[in-house]
């Protein structure tokens, strides 16, 4: 199972990246022109699937999870929305090929980049047929446009006499106020090369090592849905969309589930009269029951919201599933979920990616 799967998915990896490299170099340097001029990011979707995709990217653009990355203005919004709210000097990232998705692009004023084929300036189409696969590719393109677009924002602060602020440190290419343009291009051309690497060898690794863990975790899943039972999913910042994700994916499957992100009046009234620590925890008592599951994903394995989830739903007898980065950290440390599956890196985005490539390969075990 995760042989193959880790096999397949490096294969594509290899093969989209070294064609686009030099097109997501080019599209990061447009970004970052129009972001210094007053742009801003607007991503849409026309499925509850690629809506997740929408949400991720404007996540990470408004709220950079490296100390020091300036934050950059993006919404996530309708396709409906697009002609109303864009201007010419915006973005606009499309995901999925809803019709709705095609009419926006066209009636966009503004730069437009795609994952799919839907008529855009900029299309980045991930090869193959398999929309798990090409999902997981269109999430490390659009973490490396969001991460290499700083680079070229450095570099105009630096050759304007601007400061570029705590992220230089993030690229010591940069150092000197007279590189050349060209020779930046070279350096973020090879950092995407470089993403790509390193992506393929984690999901390799999250799939090979968490092999037996993800079929145990699919069998005992599988029982659950088969009882009637419902998947409630959770994370934080990235890891919310990718909670977001899951839940669209086992709907579309015909399997009943719960987002418990998605309500933004139960989040802040819980975070306002008791705290974040428990805005996961007390949706777990009001829905979780003993058929139910819990889906937890944590790039650190230390969010203690997400843990009073997992420690809440062992008490209500829900099989529990964890997805987490670094080290496990101490839902992997303290045994808090029946499985746990780690992605061993400290890189935030490689570990949401390689946590995608394992929820799918989940996904597919419980069909």
């Amino acid at each position: 199972m995760s042989a193959a799967a880790a096999t397949g998915r490096v294969d594509a990896n290899e093969r989209f990246f070294a064609a686009e490299a030099d097109r997501l170099t080019q599209v990061c340097h447009e970004m970052s022109e129009r972001f210094a001029d007053g742009g801003r990011l607007l991503a849409f979707a026309g499925d509850p699937v690629a809506w997740s995709d929408a949400r991720h990217v404007a996540v990470e653009f408004v709220h950079p999870v490296i100390v020091g990355k300036r934050a950059l203005p993006a919404l996530a919004i309708a396709p409906e929305e697009v002609a109303l709210l864009a201007r010419p000097e915006d973005i606009a990232i499309a995901y999925g090929t809803a019709p709705a998705v095609e009419q926006a692009v066209r009636d966009a004023p503004c730069l437009t980049i795609a994952f799919s084929h839907v008529g855009a300036q900029w299309e980045l189409v991930p090869p193959g047929d398999d929309p798990f696969v090409a999902q997981e590719l269109a999430e490390t393109a659009y973490h490396v446009l969001w991460e290499l677009v700083h680079v070229f924002l450095d570099h105009r602060d630096r050759t304007t006499g601007r400061d570029s602020g705590a992220s230089s440190f993030l690229y010591p290419f940069l150092g000197a106020q007279d590189r050349d343009l060209d020779a930046v291009f070279a350096d973020v051309r090879a950092s995407v090369l470089a993403k790509a690497e390193e992506v393929s060898e984690l999901r390799a690794q999250t799939l090979t090592e968490g092999r037996d863990t993800l079929i145990a975790a699919a069998r005992a899943l599988r029982e659950r849905l088969d009882a009637g039972g419902t998947v409630l999913a959770l994370g934080n910042g990235g890891s919310a969309t990718d909670a977001m994700d899951a839940v669209a994916d086992l709907r579309a499957a015909s399997r009943r589930a719960l987002d418990l992100t998605d309500d933004p009046a139960i989040l802040t009234a819980i975070a306002n009269d008791i705290g974040t620590d428990a805005i996961f925890s007390r949706q777990v008592i009001a829905y979780g029951g003993g058929d139910d599951a819990l889906l937890a994903l944590s790039t650190s394995g230390n969010s203690l919201n997400v843990i009073a989830a997992l420690q809440e739903a062992r008490r209500r007898g829900l099989l529990t599933i964890a997805f987490v980065g670094y080290d496990g950290g101490r839902i992997a440390a303290e045994g808090l979920a029946d499985h746990v599956v780690i992605s061993r890196s400290e890189h935030i985005p490689r570990i949401q990616e390689a946590q995608a490539s394992a929820w799918h390969v989940l996904l597919e075990l419980v069909a």
